[in-house]
């Protein structure tokens, strides 16, 4: 076999050609760990291979000998550039020599499924610790080993390296693109009974560990075990972990039966792991013993400190563990000590020493913790290096993306936003107080301070020592000073540490889709993420009247801009991976009706990399975006198609739809995907002022059911932006315009025998506005998990009032 195209694990390594992920893991296989075989596509075949692609643009035609600048000021130029690159490298045909050296030396691997891993350094004269601080930049890509799929993730793994993240990246850091040495390293991908990472750094070592393959990490769900080897570990933190990742069946999972998707689908699957596993921990004390001895091995062999990535075989009853990364570091930061631990409470506390602030309540709860401040939004990623679990986050404003990746900390405070955004919605499904719109919070907060915040009346204080004493009303329901939310949000919010529930728990015993001529409204939930979805579906209401497609696939998206990873993935792909995660919200609410909103697309894709806080477009955004451009509707749709398949609880909602000609393509297109299947509801939110006019031309075209958007219609109503915290005042659906339009849009849906329901509307802070919803005979309120208790309790109350 030509050593030009390829290496292997077991044989001495050159490291500019085979890379340093791949280099570090040949030097301990060779000196006997435990290490998967591998097989290294080695740096020059790269070189290579782009020499082959036919560039259309002249401004590419020179890789990869020559750099290439882009403007990092300019994003639709980075992102257009690196679209172009990807899309080029995608559609060009690999040599067939390559091909069949690759998958020969695969096929001696009995495992179906292979991973392909980046594997770079840097040329001479560069700092080779950099290439350690490019960990989690270049993904990783699973795939079955057949000859187009071998193709299909070679190409993938090497696209990695021209993403606009990674231009920026390269540019930011002055490294030119000849400068990097790209080899991709494949191995065997075999289901393991667990994985995680490890770090050690001499006696000090810190283990993270997960049910499943290692993907599963990226769920934010994992056990940690942290301490001394020499005097002992702590009391590890046993997470909640619902769902493992598998390797899926290749013969059990077909690809969408549509003739626009030619890829092959994706190799994984996503479980549901039983309840008495889920806070069982993954290792035990021997298992702890023997990953620990087998780390300490591999840093005497490498002789520096180390980032393992491992996994735990399902044979032999899951005795034997395997590295399938080792990266060396320079330097080690472990986890601060959980919150607890760093309380000392002082003898006395000054007079005055606190100071109140104020802002608006964006998500319950109640957190005290040391502040973490981030001064400028440039310095977003690299600033919360270091940051202490459970801290409170202080900076001028988050995004979705931004919170998905910040699932530990304590809670929010930041100078924008609104409480009906997107970033407030979140944070109040994953449970994490925030109080948002503090005027000069960085200026009045600094870092190592200590808050004491609470979400739901949007106050906090400040002080420079830990708290003796915070406001008599924090003591009355139970809070003691000092105690930490990061550690009781999940008790104190109702979170179940106790035996989990079933999925089928809760709500209806059979599917019921709502009866516009039935005076009791139905009790709906509004969800987007996975965190609470066992307690979700044992909770007392009939159904999901709003499961937020934009937030439900953030953190499949990462950090692009949702069309920009359309196009850089296989369709197949998309749809199954889209697919998995709609079909575990079917499952857990079945045969309860599950209403998915179809992404309602605002940014454009320069912005959505961009990482800052952008305002609601009332542009290019919902059916209209749809109408211009189809794919992603279409992979939607095809993903609904598959899980339609299983679960028969679908519904779809169209997002912002502004005329009935919108409406009439988008239903064309939901009929062409094949899911107009009788029991299927097609609805549209009643968000645009429009549909108070349109709503019997909208029944004609088709409409089944409407969804009032509360929040798009009152600022529309209004002319207010609901983002802005100056104008928080100004946003009220209480409002005597925004009442006659919601009267008008619930009487005259009934009047058309059409279901009308409403969602996004925090009625805690608007029980009135409940009020007078029943009093108009509502077909259905849709809520937030935090709410449905008191919003149940409301409408028992307005039934019984009634009698």
């Amino acid at each position: 076999m030509p050593v030009d195209n390829l290496c292997w694990l077991d044989q001495p390594l050159q490291r500019d050609l085979v890379g340093d992920k791949a280099f570090y893991l040949g030097l301990l296989r060779q000196n006997h760990q435990p290490i998967l075989p591998g097989v290294v596509v080695v740096a020059p075949v790269l070189q290579q291979f782009l020499l082959r692609v036919n560039w259309q643009e002249q401004l590419l035609s020179d890789l990869p000998e020559a750099s290439l600048y882009v403007n990092a000021n300019q994003p639709r130029q980075l992102q257009a550039i690196a679209q172009q690159i990807r899309q080029a490298i995608l559609t060009t045909p690999l040599p067939e020599t390559l091909l069949d050296d690759l998958q020969q030396a695969v096929a001696a691997w009995p495992q179906p499924a292979v991973i392909f891993r980046a594997s770079l350094t840097l040329q001479a004269g560069l700092d080779p610790a950099l290439t350690a601080k490019t960990q989690g930049l270049l993904e990783s890509y699973p795939g079955y080993s057949d000859r187009e799929s071998l193709e299909l993730g070679l190409k993938q793994a090497w696209a990695e390296l021209f993403r606009a993240k990674s231009l920026l990246y390269w540019q930011r850091l002055g490294i030119q693109l000849p400068q990097i040495n790209l080899a991709v390293l494949v191995q065997p991908l075999q289901d393991s009974r667990a994985a995680g990472t490890l770090k050690i750094a001499g006696s000090q070592i810190e283990i993270q560990a997960v049910w499943g393959l290692g993907q599963t990490l990226n769920l934010g769900e994992a056990d940690c075990y942290s301490g001394d080897l020499q005097q002992g570990w702590q009391s590890p933190a046993i997470a909640q972990k619902r769902y493992a990742y598998g390797l899926a069946q290749a013969e059990a999972d077909s690809a969408a039966q549509t003739s626009w998707l030619p890829e092959p689908q994706a190799c994984l699957r996503l479980e549901y792991i039983a309840a008495e596993r889920q806070q069982q921990p993954v290792l035990e004390a021997k298992q702890l013993q023997a990953l620990s001895a087998l780390a300490q091995q591999a840093e005497a062999t490498l002789k520096t400190p180390l980032i393992l990535e491992w996994l735990l075989r399902q044979e032999n009853n899951g005795s034997g563990f395997q590295l399938t990364q080792a990266i060396p570091q320079a330097k080690m930061a472990f986890r601060a000590p959980p919150l607890s631990r760093l309380h000392r409470p002082p003898a006395a506390l000054p007079e005055a020493s606190s100071t109140r602030l104020s802002g608006l309540a964006a998500a319950p709860g109640r957190a005290v913790a040391i502040a973490w401040v981030l001064e400028r939004e440039a310095d977003w990623t690299t600033a919360l290096e270091g940051m202490p679990a459970g801290a409170i986050l202080v900076t001028a404003a988050l995004t979705p993306e931004q919170i998905i990746r910040l699932r530990q900390v304590g809670g929010f405070v930041t100078e924008q936003g609104g409480i009906t955004s997107h970033a407030a919605i979140l944070a109040r499904e994953l449970r994490i107080p925030a109080v948002v719109g503090v005027e000069q919070a960085r200026q009045q907060i600094k870092t190592g301070d200590w808050l004491a915040i609470d979400g739901e009346l949007g106050e906090l204080y400040r002080s420079s020592l830990p708290f003796v004493e915070l406001p008599s009303h924090w003591l009355a329901e139970g809070q003691s000073h000092g105690q930490s939310h990061a550690q009781s949000h999940g008790q104190s919010h109702g979170q179940s540490h106790g035996q989990v529930p079933s999925l089928q728990a809760g709500g209806a015993a059979e599917r019921a889709w709502p009866d516009p001529d039935l005076k009791q409204p139905q009790l709906w939930l509004s969800l987007s993420q996975l965190d609470h979805l066992v307690e979700a579906a044992a909770a007392p209401v009939s159904g999901v009247g709003l499961l937020r497609s934009e937030l439900m696939l953030l953190d499949l998206f990462g950090q692009q801009h949702p069309e920009v990873w359309l196009r850089q993935q296989p369709a197949s792909r998309v749809v199954a991976q889209i697919a998995a995660r709609i079909r575990q919200f079917a499952a857990a609410f079945a045969p309860r009706p599950l209403f998915y909103r179809a992404l309602d697309i605002q940014a454009e894709p320069g912005q959505a990399e961009s990482g800052r806080q952008l305002p609601q477009s009332m542009g290019l955004r919902g059916a209209l975006r749809m109408q211009l451009h189809p794919d992603l509707l279409q992979i939607e749709l095809a993903a609904l198609r598959q899980v339609q398949q299983d679960y028969e609880n679908l519904a779809l909602l169209l997002p912002f739809v502004r005329t009935v000609e919108e409406f009439s393509f988008c239903r064309q297109q939901v009929e062409q995907a094949g899911l107009l299947r009788p029991g299927f509801q097609l609805w549209m939110m009643a968000e645009v002022p429009s549909v108070l006019f349109l709503l019997p031309d909208y029944q004609a075209a088709g409409l089944q059911g409407i969804a009032i958007g509360v929040n798009d219609l009152t600022q529309l109503l209004l002319g207010v932006d609901r983002d802005q915290p100056q104008m928080s005042a100004l946003f009220n659906p209480g409002h005597p315009a925004v009442l006659r339009a919601l009267q008008h849009l619930i009487q005259q849906a009934k009047a058309l025998k059409l279901p009308c329901s409403i969602c996004g509307q925090s009625f805690r802070q608007q029980p009135a506005l409940l009020q007078a919803l029943l009093d108009w005979q509502i077909t259905a309120v849709s809520v937030d998990l935090s709410e449905v208790n008191w919003v149940a309790e409301a409408m028992r109350r307005a039934a019984e009032q009634t009698r």
